[in-house]
């Protein structure tokens, strides 16, 4: 046990609602480290690339229930499928459509949240709000791929005005989609925002879904 992890997931736990999920980033943090993060108490887990995920959920004892919360390329789909509980960052509708192909092979349901790029910032990938209608309009037609909400990444900046507005309207636009789309693969109950920077101004705005790293690693 590593007791500045479980100082810190005790201190993160004292100041994050009940109701929202603490998701521990365990990408560029070794065995060791992300083993203590579980021994703590932490079940959720959220890793950024397809390799390392898979190589720790050999390794890594435990309930674990893992995330995939980086970019996904359409030809590490089939590894993911069956595996996680939860991709978070289907940014694109050709994405989605191979998720469905590959769920279809294996027969299994796989749940997603939808990653939005509200600021349309190039760093980042993601729909853009206008895009909403279109990409629900795909999902309705999916059998094997189920919408469990949104997701997005905060604007790089300290301005903790522009970061409010950004998770404001993905809050308002999970709103939207979630009061005009019903169906069997439509099942919005999470909104996945905030980090380290940031993560109390997305709780403010509703979040479900914090990704945390660095505030849980640090000594």
């Amino acid at each position: 046990m590593l007791a500045y992890v479980q100082k810190n997931v005790d201190s993160l736990r004292a100041e994050i609602p009940e109701d929202v999920t603490l998701i521990a980033v365990t990408k560029y943090h070794d065995d060791t480290e992300t083993q203590a993060v579980v021994d703590a108490g932490v079940l959720d887990l959220g890793e950024n690339k397809v390799q390392d995920l898979m190589g720790k959920m050999e390794r890594i004892k435990g309930d674990i229930r893992w995330h995939f919360i980086g970019h996904l390329q359409r030809n590490k789909v089939k590894y993911l499928v069956g595996k996680v509980f939860l991709i978070h960052s289907v940014h694109s509708l050709e994405l989605l459509k191979t998720i469905e192909k590959e769920s279809q092979k294996k027969g299994v349901i796989t749940d997603v949240l939808l990653q939005f790029n509200l600021a349309k910032e190039d760093s980042k990938s993601g729909f853009y709000a206008e895009d909403y209608a279109e990409v629900m309009d795909l999902v309705q037609t999916l059998s094997w791929v189920r919408v469990k909400g949104l997701m997005c990444i905060g604007p790089m900046t300290k301005n903790s005005d522009k970061i409010r507005k950004i998770f404001k309207q993905l809050k308002e636009l999970y709103d939207t989609i979630k009061t005009k789309y019903h169906g069997r693969n439509i099942e919005f109950t999470t909104l996945s925002m905030g980090m380290t920077d940031d993560y109390p101004i997305a709780i403010e705005e509703g979040a479900t879904m914090v990704r945390i790293g660095r505030k849980i690693f640090y000594q």
